[in-house]
């Protein structure tokens, strides 16, 4: 298994200030908490890193081809995708933050008659609103990305590349979606589902119980 440039770093950081809140380890990198987190449920879940409560991760130094490694390996993303959230093109930008907050998401997709056509995420909805924009009169169209400029997915994937994915792309979900051939014949891409940082966690979490 090859980690990241910022796996690596986590664990060279363990390995020197052992034990380590995951706090501490966001300071020394210069980011989020919440960026680091499925980085960290990856290395711990292979055994790199052993989290120990109210005091920190340390290095556990196991080899990453261990259970959990070879049985997320072998989950197709069809096993874990939830249902996507999505909204049309000429939805106001308002409407739209009120409807991914009332789902609990970072992301919506846009979709067209179940086609998607892009993606709008929470740093989307952040950057427009304190710009000083009137978002009652702005469609999440004008703001969000278009396809093909999104990182997808189907859903005979495997898992494991798609956390990895996630990781290496610093992106909240990605949309599972199925080649559909248009009237003219051309390819389009169908949404049927998506796999979120949630997704992932939940996972490593069912797996962790199996091990245990």
């Amino acid at each position: 298994m090859k980690l990241s440039p910022r796996q690596e770093g986590i664990i060279c950081l363990v390995k020197e200030n052992q034990p380590i809140t995951s706090e501490a380890i966001a300071e020394k990198l210069g980011v989020t908490r919440a960026a680091l987190r499925a980085d960290l449920a990856v290395l711990t879940m292979i055994g790199s890193l052993d989290a120990r409560p109210k005091v920190g991760y340390v290095y556990n130094g196991k080899s990453s081809n261990g259970l959990v490694y070879q049985n997320i390996s072998k989950i197709k993303v069809a096993e874990i995708m939830s249902k996507p959230v999505t909204v049309s093109e000429d939805t106001m930008v308002y409407d739209a933050i009120v409807y991914l907050f009332l789902n609990d998401v970072g992301t919506l997709f846009i979709e067209n008659n179940g086609v998607i056509t892009g993606a709008v995420s929470r740093k989307d909805f952040l950057k427009i609103s304190i710009g000083g924009t009137d978002i009652h009169k702005v469609p999440v169209g004008v703001i969000m990305t278009r396809m093909p400029n999104i990182i997808c997915a189907n859903k005979d994937d495997n898992a494991y590349d798609l956390a990895k994915k996630i990781i290496e792309h610093e992106i909240d979900s990605i949309p599972v979606v199925e080649t559909v051939k248009r009237t003219d014949g051309r390819d389009q891409m169908k949404i049927i589902g998506k796999v979120s940082k949630t997704n992932i966690t939940k996972l490593f979490v069912k797996l962790g119980e199996i091990e245990n």
